[in-house]
């Protein structure tokens, strides 16, 4: 059994809809359950969810990235963490990542280099994507992991895109990074 926490903002909605391709790929594990933690827009996650974090094997963050580097609200959920970070309430939990922006590299390395230090600040274990590269010239943006992201899963969501419009890619990877976690979280958590 494995208890994951997915925490995420997402500002248009795209990094809702990999968040939830994420869920979905953690809850094809059998025994797995995930709570679906979302920032709201001023940045606030709601009365509980800390302890919800805390009670959690794992934890996934997501956020847009925006100007190099994730989205403020994300950041302010991260400086609001201080109090488990003290107490180290959040030490040896399986930790990973995803983000998505408009543009094929927008600096999204930023955004998953933040979460893995952001991790590492209170103690706990990063996991990667585990998926190759689709970088031949027969693949495409369809492909699973076209964007080559080693330490969590990158989307690309085209500024004049819907959430509904994900990439079959940039969806399968976010499914996959979840699967990856909820197979890894009963070992971290034993």
């Amino acid at each position: 059994m494995a208890k994951i926490a997915i925490v995420y903002f997402s500002g248009y909605g795209h990094t809702a809809k990999q968040a939830e391709c994420v869920q979905a790929g953690a809850l094809s594990v059998p025994g797995t359950t995930v709570e679906m933690l979302r920032i709201d827009q001023e940045g606030n996650l709601s009365e509980g969810a800390f302890e919800q974090i805390t009670a959690a094997d794992a934890v996934i963050y997501g956020s847009p990235t925006y100007m190099g580097g994730p989205a403020w609200q994300f950041k302010k959920f991260a400086d609001a963490s201080s109090k488990p970070w003290f107490t180290q309430a959040w030490k040896n939990k399986l930790a990973a990542g995803f983000t998505t922006s408009a543009s094929t590299n927008g600096d999204k390395a930023n955004t998953i280099n933040y979460f893995f230090t952001f991790s590492q600040q209170h103690s706990q274990i990063w996991i990667g994507l585990g998926l190759m590269p689709m970088n031949a010239k027969a693949n495409s943006h369809e492909d699973t992991n076209w964007t080559a992201g080693f330490a969590g899963a990158l989307g690309i969501s085209p500024s004049d895109a819907n959430p509904d419009e994900i990439r079959k890619g940039d969806a399968e990877s976010a499914r996959q990074l979840g699967i990856r976690v909820a197979e890894f979280a009963p070992r971290i958590s034993s």
